[in-house]
């Protein structure tokens, strides 16, 4: 994929570069005691995350990107969020990509950079 200018907006991890992306899934969350369980999209990304798990050993696994959280399953949100990268895999194509969790599941919109002013971006805000 060609979309290093295209961004997406993760639930607290800031925003993740789409071409980064090698998987969308949707996930519940564990049930804990008087709280339903939860779903999440996630993006898996292209680069092994590790930790330490303990004396001398260091566990590598993928790395997961929670990008919306829903009360329902999130069905067609993978799908969705994949033919948008699809449409935005062109050349000149940059800004971000939002998710929204609504009532009828994930929405995801677009916002151009092209859309923005030919001021320099600050780096306060």
């Amino acid at each position: 994929m060609g979309l290093d200018k295209v961004w997406i907006q993760t639930l607290s991890d800031g925003l993740l570069r789409a071409d980064q992306v090698v998987g969308l899934t949707s996930h519940a969350t564990p049930s804990l005691p008087g709280k339903a369980p939860r779903w999440l999209l996630d993006a898996t990304v292209a680069v092994a995350a590790g930790s330490g798990a303990g004396g001398n050993t260091w566990d590598i696994g993928i790395l997961h990107r929670p990008l919306a959280q829903t009360a329902d399953e999130p069905t067609e949100a993978p799908e969705a969020l994949a033919r948008l990268l699809a449409r935005l895999d062109q050349p000149g194509v940059a800004g971000i990509i939002t998710p929204s969790a609504t009532r009828h599941g994930v929405e995801f919109s677009f916002t151009s950079f092209a859309e923005d002013t030919a001021e320099p971006a600050s780096g306060t805000g």
